[in-house]
């Protein structure tokens, strides 16, 4: 028989033996059907190996931290909401696997991030709009190293996740939230010198009223 409540469950998984074996592959089997529903429209399949990768990992995670499950809601709504994790998390990383933190540099010329720009903007609106990323730009290459400047491309302008930047640089979360903080203080300083601050951009790059 099936673990059904939450006691059952917790007790199924931390005891080895063919009880715990039953337990992992009927979880295994809820958590990838509840992923074929919570992600039909992004994967497209319930096929989708990417599905079967998670669950996976979500198994592994879940044994890791049996500990912490407190009880506030039922065994399986907790394990699904780790499952989801793990499949959004390698969705997000496959949408960038085809992408070199190369590619997300600034092009030579006038530059104004795709997800700021805005077509329908006034010729003026859109003329400050890059003379200040013009002199953001500038700012970034005079104060910043090369690692600061890649990295605060890939996350701030373009919106590469944090841990997939921190892999592709061969570091960890830890040492590239510093590496950003420092590049951000450093504009932040450079900008008010200029008479500007970080508020200021926010407000330029602000849809008009």
């Amino acid at each position: 028989m099936l673990p059904q409540t939450n006691a059952e469950w917790l007790t199924a998984l931390q005891t080895p033996g063919e009880s715990r074996a039953a337990a992992l592959e009927a979880l295994r089997r809820l958590l990838l059907r509840g992923l074929g529903f919570a992600l039909a429209d992004r994967v497209g399949s319930r096929e989708h190996p990417i599905l079967e990768d998670a669950v996976q990992e979500a198994l592994l995670k879940i044994l890791a931290h049996l500990d912490t499950f407190q009880g506030r809601s039922r065994f399986t709504t907790w394990a699904q909401k780790i499952a989801v994790r793990e499949a959004l998390t390698m969705l997000r990383r496959k949408s960038w696997e085809d992408v070199a933190l190369e590619d997300l540099q600034p092009p030579e010329g006038d530059f104004i991030p795709p997800a700021l720009a805005d077509k329908a903007a006034n010729p003026a609106h859109h003329s400050e709009r890059q003379a200040l990323m013009a002199l953001l730009m500038r700012l970034m290459q005079e104060e910043l190293t090369e690692k600061q400047r890649r990295a605060l491309m890939a996350v701030a302008v373009h919106g590469m996740p944090l841990a997939e930047v921190a892999r592709r640089m061969n570091t960890n979360r830890n040492a590239l939230y510093k590496l950003l903080h420092d590049a951000r203080r450093r504009l932040k300083k450079r900008l008010e010198a200029e008479g500007l601050s970080p508020a200021d951009l926010a407000a330029a790059f602000q849809e008009p009223q």
